[in-house]
């Protein structure tokens, strides 16, 4: 049963993946989460984090990983074919019939209202990925990091796997205060 839930997730999330990896991350997030309940929210936002650090489609990286986790090895496997099935099969379709049609006019405006479309989605993943960084982290350190992100990775120009990996490696680092330090803080702070 749970090899053919991981076929039908991802087998839908590769027919309805327009637009590339971005646009398949909402889709999976939907089967793997909220359909299935494979993985909690924290957890599927840290496996995005980690498969954007990785060269490949992030799709198939997410959909491998997740495979893994939710059958073995076979479901790794299924998972990540069911994938890139689907893909397979429309371009070895669309190329040989959209060639011919492609210069009229509805196929570029099917092709053009699908990207508000995708922007949709992708919007909405972001604004539940803000709303749970602000409950983890408050308002100020959100917006503060979030700033900071958008600055270093459109500005600056740095790869966020780059900006990623800092961030890992700033968590891991990071020495948090026993609680002993914590509790004579607070009576200094109260005198």
């Amino acid at each position: 049963m749970k090899q053919l839930q991981l076929f039908l997730a991802f087998f839908r999330v590769g027919m309805l993946g327009y637009g590339g990896g971005p646009s398949s991350i909402p889709l999976v997030h939907k089967e793997v989460v909220e359909k299935y309940k494979w993985m909690n929210d924290d957890e599927f936002a840290d496996i995005l984090a980690l498969g954007n650090t990785l060269p490949g489609p992030i799709a198939t990286k997410m959909a491998g990983y997740i495979g893994y986790r939710v059958a073995g090895i076979i479901g790794l496997i299924n998972a990540t074919l069911s994938t890139i099935l689907p893909t397979i099969i429309l371009m070895i379709v669309l190329l040989t019939t959209i060639s011919s049609i492609r210069e009229l006019p509805w196929v570029q405006g099917m092709t053009a209202a699908v990207v508000p479309v995708v922007g949709v989605m992708l919007t909405v993943l972001t604004w539940d990925f803000f709303k749970k960084s602000k409950a983890s982290l408050g308002w100020g350190k959100a917006i503060i990091l979030i700033a900071l992100s958008f600055s270093l990775m459109e500005i600056a120009g740095l790869h966020p796997a780059i900006l990623i990996i800092g961030l890992l490696l700033a968590a891991i680092l990071k020495k948090d205060k026993p609680a002993e330090e914590v509790g004579e803080t607070k009576r200094e702070d109260a005198t």
